[in-house]
């Protein structure tokens, strides 16, 4: 089997003309995030780490013409003490909107993972004004006898509405 060769350009990891990056939630959750989060190796080095805090949208890395994009984050919390997370921006804020999803294998038949679905608004909250801007926000669902490296580490997926 031949091994695809991924391009670098402008030290953005991207892949050759005509292939696209499109994995199911059941992919992001078992074979990137879990991988991740484990310090497995990734099945490709497509997906790059970022504070997603410290970008608005319209200016994360990437290919600005690609509708959808997809990073590593790590969570960072609002305040020391505490669960909250900070989803804030220097022009707004996610906010979560609907219940979470499951994400679960079928091959082992259980739930690995959860989908949380979010609206980029400018402004503070509560008083912001809703965006095209539509983020996926994937974690592994916590297992007592996992031993975690980094329980924090999420994987996004980004699209904006506006484009299509």
């Amino acid at each position: 089997m031949n091994k695809l060769n991924l391009v670098k350009s402008d030290g953005i990891t991207k892949l050759p003309p005509g292939f696209r990056f499109q994995p199911t939630d059941e992919e992001i959750v078992f074979q990137y995030l879990k991988c991740k989060v484990f310090s497995f190796p990734l099945p490709a080095s497509i997906i790059p780490d970022i504070n997603l805090c410290n970008y608005d949208p319209w200016d994360l890395p990437g290919d600005q013409k690609e509708q959808e994009r997809y990073f590593f984050s790590s969570k960072d919390t609002k305040y020391r003490i505490g669960n909250r997370i900070n989803r804030a921006t220097a022009s707004g804020y996610w906010k979560a909107t609907g219940l979470d999803k499951p994400i679960i294998s079928r091959r082992m038949n259980q739930i690995g993972g959860m989908r949380k679905t979010l609206v980029f608004h400018l402004g503070k909250p509560p008083h912001g004004s809703r965006t095209d801007w539509i983020m996926h926000e994937y974690r592994l669902v916590t297992v007592s006898n996992q031993n975690y490296n980094n329980p924090l580490i999420q994987a996004s997926h980004l699209s904006t509405l506006a484009d299509a």
